[in-house]
């Protein structure tokens, strides 16, 4: 696997448990909210966003970067 892809596909897992921890959190201060398959849904959505947005961007951040 390149490490462009293996470093986007971890990002990508970053932010689906970044949202799993937020949402209990949520359902620790607030009354109890959406199912657990729903989040995991979301979770999964997230983490092909997030996967793809940093596949997409890391070469254009890259390239700031150095200016």
């Amino acid at each position: 696997m390149r490490p462009r892809t293996k470093a986007s596909l971890l990002w990508g897992a970053v932010g689906a448990l970044a949202f799993l921890v937020l949402a209990q959190g949520y359902e620790l201060v607030a009354a109890p909210g959406i199912s657990l398959l729903v989040k995991l849904a979301i979770a999964a959505i997230v983490w092909i966003v997030a996967s793809g947005a940093s596949y997409l961007f890391e070469g254009w951040l890259a390239r700031s970067e150095r200016s």
